[in-house]
């Protein structure tokens, strides 16, 4: 463990205790990576932030040692405040919801009860959950984000830094509003921006996702594997692109990821230079491999990717698209996650040979 250096923000005593009532701008669900990284970024901004997990170890380190963002060039702590999910009353105003997308409903559940009248929930997670966050909480009271953060935990109260990211809010609704002016505003140091298109930045990230997933099957980086296996890669985008076009979706761009360069009619020479573009990026990258490859052989632990494919699978069924390679993805997935099947490249070769 390297040093921690003495550059601290104290924004918050952390030193929770039974019955703490939040009165703090914003509640983070949630203290994973994605969920440890957007706290880091508030207090750092200055603002009061309660973080909420389920890991007493996790929360018993934030509490004695602050939150800690380990970068290559040293750790860097900030003070938030800390409690597991049965210490905290409410009324909660502004709460970020950081949590795999398998633990939403449970997590929304939890929410709702202790949501002030004028409070809402941005959905910070991959896949599609604001339709159920809505069922618990309201419609008029979830915002969508969309957050593309390599970030890790790497023990508990410390989260490795992924590098820069994007990281966009949105009104479902398309319509622009001071809730999303404020979330922007008080994540400059994430890099946050608006849209007026959330569900664009959504579906784009599931069809790079689908790409990430199929990495997974296998034990080597992603872009290695991307790139060696191209002609799958793009089948797979192009099938959850195609749920997304027959649902009306303006697809965005973000990082390195270019939605239009996969779409059905791009040209080969367009599509191929846009593979290259991705795999230059995500080989500065400091995670080679997806977290849903950390999830089944480091973590040990279910994967949240089913979720987010169930729901596109789902609006496939629907709208009579096809999505074999998808669903062939996410099969061997659960074989190799429950020990059915070993990690092997072997398994995109297969998937490839099925085209």
């Amino acid at each position: 463990m390297t040093d921690r250096n003495t550059d601290t923000t104290d924004t918050a005593d952390t030193t929770g205790a039974t019955g703490v009532a939040p009165g703090a701008p914003y509640t983070i669900v949630g203290g994973g990576a994605i969920g440890g990284s957007v706290a880091f970024h508030l207090a750092r901004g200055g603002h009061d932030v309660l973080l909420v997990d389920a890991d007493p170890a996790h929360v018993a380190a934030v509490r004695r040692d602050g939150l800690v963002l380990r970068r290559a060039t040293g750790d860097e702590t900030a003070r938030v405040r800390a409690a597991t999910p049965e210490e905290v009353d409410g009324p909660l105003r502004h709460v970020l919801l950081c949590v795999k997308a398998q633990a939403t409903d449970g997590a929304a559940g939890w929410i709702a009860p202790r949501l002030a009248p004028d409070g809402f929930v941005v959905s910070v997670q991959n896949g599609l959950n604001e339709r159920l966050i809505a069922e618990h909480v309201g419609a008029d009271r979830v915002v969508g984000a969309f957050v593309n953060l390599f970030a890790d935990v790497v023990e508990p109260g410390v989260i490795r830094d992924g590098g820069p990211g994007a990281f966009v809010v949105g009104e479902l609704s398309g319509e622009s509003g001071p809730r999303v002016d404020r979330i922007v505003s008080d994540l400059a140091g994430l890099g946050a921006k608006a849209t007026g298109n959330i569900n664009g930045y959504l579906w784009s990230k599931l069809g790079f996702g689908i790409m990430l997933t199929a990495t997974a099957l296998a034990d080597a980086p992603m872009a290695d594997l991307i790139d060696r296996h191209r002609p799958l890669m793009h089948a797979l985008v192009a099938e959850v692109f195609a749920v997304a076009a027959r649902l009306g979706h303006r697809l965005e761009p973000f990082d390195a990821f270019d939605p239009a360069a996969y779409l059905p009619g791009a040209p080969e020479n367009v599509r191929e230079a846009a593979t290259d573009r991705l795999t230059a990026w995500l080989r500065t990258q400091p995670k080679d491999r997806s977290g849903i490859w950390r999830d089944i052989a480091v973590r040990h632990r279910p994967v949240e990717v089913r979720d987010h494919y169930g729901a596109v699978f789902a609006e496939a069924d629907a709208a009579g698209v096809a999505t074999p390679l998808a669903r062939g993805v996410l099969a061997r997935l659960t074989d190799v996650e429950t020990g059915r099947a070993p990690m092997s490249e072997d398994h995109l070769r297969d998937l490839e040979a099925a085209r």
